[in-house]
């Protein structure tokens, strides 16, 4: 009935109408009766196809001018891909600029019409028809880089189109029928065993038919080429030893490439693992394993043994100060920066700091080792990781190991059973950076730390007597056994560097504190050392041991070079009931103007958080001197300070500056320990 009732069409007649037109004559510009307006595709593809199998499906045209001297030009209206890939030919000088093109012409009232109707009256190719059809040109003999030409393609999409029609009969009936769709049939092509794929997909409820989960049920037994063992022995050690391989055509780099002789794998990774725990055994270990895994819980069950630092070279100690004032220059122009607010140049400094500490930490890093007598229980794992890289544990500690070093450091350290010792301490080379402290305000505040430590260590003679001796029986009565003294100088070497590290320690409490008590105790001494000698063998016990105390303190040491480094002397700060509140305020000009402005507002937040909007909006200086206002009082301390153990052992009675004696038998019964 539509086609009764519908006006008549000028329709264009094939055997009248089909011309030849020469290529120049039809304009390039894409027609405004064409009803496609998307960008044009696969043009080099469709140009690669014509120069193989010419132009199978004449053009559309109409008339778009004829010219006096009888020339004439034409727009095309269907055949625009066509007509560009024939244009990207002549540019290349594959065809005549003028080869004659087969056009069909079309009046211009029908057009439009001809145009829409020759796009939307045809069905596309079903996929698995093209997927056959691949098939049967291998099948005539016709080679894959022939057909890859043909069609303008790469060769592996030849072969993921024959890998397609390999599928079982069966899922490609599905596919047709919509019950199965492209990504599973790819993700089936792993195997070509079709009652494999049949299985893996019908044994499966639909809602497990995804195809992650189809390629790990074909591939359940085999290792994916980037598991960590496949990179640790690597891709071509395992081909080279004669393991088979399979490839996922679909898949991107070595993400669908399959080992399937997982048994020559484990054996090239055991050989490979053996080789170098060799080199480890090679460094003296007690024992050595090499295992292709180890989990963190398995690492948890060992303990690590503790390390000694030697003394730098002469080149490293240059390096170490070299990195050091690069250091102390970075962080002078990063505060600045800070001020400023600028945070492209923040971003480069503190970049540079990053690498600059990175390379200190490395030389401290070499600096630490570990004493003979610790390798001789200790040992090694070698290991890899989740990257196929190989990682070396050293200084393990089984149980047993572990607690015979544990009663030699108890004896060292002069503690009573219950004392400072953690057994279940884990690895304490390195305590984690305070952060936003740089290493240049680590050693001012760890300057700080150690006057006021000198002070307390001045008011405990016991404590004072304890670690001396301490010191005295592992130089002479231990001369081999395992090292880890305190942090002072047992050879009375007066630690005097602190004003150079902070120039306004010698105004603090505790630098104050302890000349004082130096001026007192040394006002009444003769210089002469005969006469010194001879008023010292007059002096009681006590009053030797109260002296004693004054002259070990100044030995104490407890300065960090770095923030990331382990704070040292925490012994010795608990033992002494360290409070670092009682000799040390946070000032603008000690503490806060030396950090980032978000630190402060950080601290702030700790002691003040009501305020912390209010300060946000001011400049970094106006903040630091808040910060101090607002921290007068509230006890807040930097997270470097906020760790101490604040037990009180006994004041010995009579000792300048010292409190009164105990009242509780706890802290007597700790002193006697201490100093057993």
């Amino acid at each position: 009935m539509a086609l009764e009732t519908a006006a008549p069409l000028e329709v264009a007649d094939p055997t009248k109408n089909l011309i030849l037109v020469p290529l120049s004559q039809l304009l390039p510009r894409r027609s405004k009766r064409n009803v496609r307006t998307t960008p044009r595709q696969s043009i080099p593809e469709l140009a690669a196809s014509i120069t193989r199998v010419g132009l199978l499906q004449n053009l559309v045209v109409i008339l778009a001018a004829q010219h006096e001297d009888g020339g004439e030009q034409y727009e095309v209206v269907a055949g625009d891909r066509r007509l560009t890939a024939l244009k990207l030919l002549a540019k290349k000088k594959r065809i005549a600029a003028d080869v004659e093109v087969p056009c069909l012409l079309v009046a211009d009232a029908s057009a439009r019409t001809v145009s829409l109707v020759e796009n939307v009256q045809r069905e596309a190719m079903h996929p698995a028809d093209q997927f056959a059809a691949f098939a049967a040109l291998v099948k005539e003999g016709r080679p894959i880089e022939d057909i890859a030409a043909d069609f303008g393609v790469s060769p592996l999409v030849v072969q993921r189109r024959l890998k397609l029609a390999n599928v079982s009969q069966r899922l490609l009936a599905d596919y047709r029928a919509g019950a199965a769709t492209l990504e599973q049939l790819m993700a089936l092509t792993i195997t070509d065993d079709h009652a494999a794929q049949e299985a893996a997909f019908y044994g499966a409820p639909e809602w497990q038919r995804s195809p992650p989960a189809l390629r790990d049920r074909l591939t359940e037994r085999e290792i994916t080429a980037t598991h960590p063992l496949v990179r640790f022995v690597g891709l071509d050690a395992y081909a080279a030893a004669g393991g088979d391989i399979r490839r996922d055509l679909f898949a991107e780099g070595d993400a669908g490439t399959y080992l399937t002789d997982a048994a020559l794998l484990e054996s090239l990774v055991c050989a490979k693992l053996d080789a170098q725990a060799e080199d480890v055994r090679a460094e003296g270990w007690a024992w050595v394993e090499a295992v292709p895994h180890m989990s963190h819980a398995d690492r948890q069950t060992f303990q690590n043994a503790p390390r000694q630092r030697r003394e730098p070279s002469a080149r490293e100690a240059r390096r170490i100060a070299s990195l050091q004032g690069r250091l102390d220059k970075i962080d002078t122009t990063l505060e600045e920066a800070y001020d400023a607010e600028d945070k492209d140049k923040v971003a480069t400094l503190e970049e540079r700091r990053e690498q600059v500490t990175g390379e200190l930490q490395a030389i401290e890093d070499a600096l630490q080792d570990y004493a003979s007598d610790v390798r001789a229980v200790a040992g090694a794992i070698v290991t890899i990781d989740r990257e196929g890289e190989t990682v070396i544990y050293r200084g393990l500690l089984r149980e047993a190991e572990a607690k015979a070093l544990r009663t030699l450091h108890r004896l060292r350290q002069g503690f009573a059973e219950g004392g400072a010792t953690n057994e279940d301490e884990g690895d304490a080379d390195e305590a984690p950076k305070a952060a936003n402290v740089s290493d240049r305000l680590a050693q001012r505040l760890s300057a700080h730390r150690t006057a006021a430590l000198q002070i307390e260590v001045a008011q405990h003679p016991h404590v004072a007597l304890a670690a001396l001796v301490h010191g005295m029986v592992q130089t002479v009565l231990q001369p081999n056994a395992y090292r880890d003294g305190l942090p002072l100088g047992v050879r009375l070497t007066v630690k005097d560097r602190l004003e150079n590290l902070a120039q306004d320690v010698s105004e603090s409490p505790a630098a104050v504190a302890l000349h004082t008590l130096q001026e007192v105790a040394g006002e009444a001494l003769p210089q002469d050392s005969a006469e010194l000698f001879a008023v010292l063998l007059a002096k009681s016990q006590d009053e030797l041991v109260r002296l004693l105390a004054v002259c070990v303190a100044a030995t104490v040491d407890v300065v960090t070079p770095r923030a990331t480094q382990r704070r040292p002397g925490t012994e010795l700060a608990q033992a002494v009931g360290l409070d670092m509140a009682a000799w040390w305020k946070p000032t603008a000009e000690g503490y806060f103007q030396h950090v980032p402005k978000a630190a402060i507002l950080e601290a702030v937040e700790q002691y003040a958080s009501e305020h912390v909007t209010r300060l946000s909006k001011l400049k970094k200086g106006n903040i630091a001197s808040e910060a101090e206002r607002l921290a007068e009082g509230s006890g807040w301390m930097p997270a470097v300070f906020q760790t101490e153990h604040h037990t009180e052992p006994e004041r010995v009675p009579g000792a300048a500056g010292a409190s009164d004696a105990p009242s509780d038998a706890a802290d007597e019964v700790e002193v006697l320990a201490l100093a057993a």
